[in-house]
């Protein structure tokens, strides 16, 4: 009963409107195909980003709890369009836990920088997540699944290797740079409507 109570006390009307919000963008983002930007020669991703925005605004739980429901999104959508390497994301671990720990690094790293340029912190929490997000899914990837997903894709597995580096520097860095650029307006513009 006590812990149902504390829990209560942390997760408000407006955490949950805000954690469906947020949930809800990053599902459409990756329905039609608007959260991932070209930027040749890759796709960057930006449907982490409500994660981040999520535990900036809210708090590390808001921010945690946006991921999951992004990481389950994942799971679904590697359900209901395969792919040849689709099995590595029905893993909660590649798909699900990266997605959490964005909302929770974002969060204890935008509340850890103390300074007076109120930007800062959202930006290094924006690159910090983004970054989370990449080294987490491609990293379990490449522990859990680099013989399979070799496999799967009908290369070597040290070509395998190369790729999944390869990929996370090249889309790493672009999408990084989104999520600063994105997040800190997105946050800026809401912090000021907040303070009218």
């Amino acid at each position: 009963m006590e812990k149902t109570r504390n829990f209560k006390s942390k997760i408000g009307v407006r955490q949950l409107t805000i954690i469906g919000m947020l949930s809800a963008i990053s599902i459409v983002l990756g329905i039609t195909g608007l959260g991932f930007i070209p930027i040749p020669p890759v796709k960057a991703t930006i449907m982490h980003i409500p994660v981040i925005i999520g535990a900036i605004l809210e708090g590390p739980l808001v921010g945690g709890l946006v991921g999951l429901i992004f990481g389950v999104f994942s799971i679904i959508q590697s359900i209901t369009t395969p792919t040849p390497v689709s099995f590595v994301f029905m893993n909660p671990i590649v798909s699900v836990l990266p997605r959490i720990l964005i909302g929770v690094a974002s969060y204890y790293v935008y509340s850890a920088i103390k300074t007076n340029k109120k930007v800062i912190p959202i930006m290094a929490a924006a690159a910090v997540g983004s970054i989370v997000n990449t080294v987490g899914v491609l990293g379990a990837i490449f522990i859990i699944y680099l013989k399979p997903y070799a496999k799967a894709l009908n290369i070597s597995v040290s070509a395998a290797r190369n790729g999944i580096i390869t990929v996370g520097v090249i889309n790493g860095i672009p999408e990084a740079i989104l999520s600063v650029i994105i997040t800190a307006a997105v946050v800026t513009a809401v912090v000021k409507i907040r303070h009218k």
